[in-house]
């Protein structure tokens, strides 16, 4: 089952992948290369903090689970902004280029949607881990075009791709 954007939110994975099936594909691929990757909160004074972090596309949203009570979890409670880069792998190669989410984490509590996550049962009452879903402000996909360009896409919601080429 795949919820459907809300248009009273911000789009979720499932409205990006809808307006940039080819962006969006390409930036899950990245992310399933590795198992680990790189997620940005805010402290409470302000100041970032970066963790690592496992994700999941499914059932239309982009998903972080996290242990309870951890730092980058109350982070996200008291200000749901983030951004995420995906794992760019040993070496220097970065096949598919570096890629970077941004948007703002919404923590999801109750059981009928935390099943939809877990897919057990018997995981979803009570959670023994936070559940946030993503709405999505920006994706970002940096890479280098026949070694002579460096190219970065962008999307925003409501936008098409904008492509940036430098030498």
């Amino acid at each position: 089952m795949t919820p459907k954007p809300n248009p009273s939110q911000a789009p979720n994975w499932a409205a990006f992948t809808a307006a940039e099936p080819d962006l969006a594909k390409l930036t899950e691929e990245r992310f399933g290369a590795f198992t680990h990757h790189v997620l940005a909160t805010l402290r409470k004074d302000g100041s970032p903090r970066t963790s690592g972090l496992e994700v999941q596309f499914k059932n239309g949203e982009l998903w972080f689970g996290m242990m309870p009570g951890s730092q980058k979890a109350l982070d996200l409670r008291r200000d749901p902004r983030f951004a995420l880069q995906a794992n760019s792998g040993p070496g220097t190669e970065m096949g598919g280029g570096d890629i970077r989410i941004s948007g703002r984490a919404v923590e999801v509590t109750d059981p009928e949607t935390i099943a939809l996550y877990t897919e057990k049962p018997e995981e979803a009452e009570p959670p023994g881990f936070h559940l946030f879903r993503t709405e999505l402000t920006e994706v970002v996909r940096t890479y280098v075009e026949n070694n002579a360009y460096l190219v970065v896409q962008i999307w925003k919601p409501g936008q098409p791709v904008r492509s940036v080429k430098r030498e």
